[in-house]
């Protein structure tokens, strides 16, 4: 038996969370014949969620995410 405590690092839920929430509304906004990064773009920058459509609850899904986080999230990616 194992005496060490295990270590849960809510961080890494979070950006998985994060992740896996862009990749559906990603998803969702193809489906609709949109384009997907100039949607995400236009919420990001303007925070209208009007930008992205109600499709499979995008819009909501992606509202539960802080717009700030998401904008982290992404360039934490891109510098990697």
């Amino acid at each position: 038996m194992d005496d060490k405590t295990s270590l849960f690092d809510i961080t890494l839920f979070k950006q998985a969370q994060i992740e896996y929430t862009i990749k559906e509304v990603y998803q969702s906004l193809m489906e609709r014949g949109y384009d997907p990064v100039n949607q995400l773009v236009g919420y990001l920058i303007s925070g209208d969620p009007g930008y992205i459509s109600n499709h499979k609850n995008a819009r909501e899904r992606i509202q539960e995410i802080d717009r700030e986080l998401l904008v982290a999230f992404l360039l934490e990616q891109y510098l990697k």
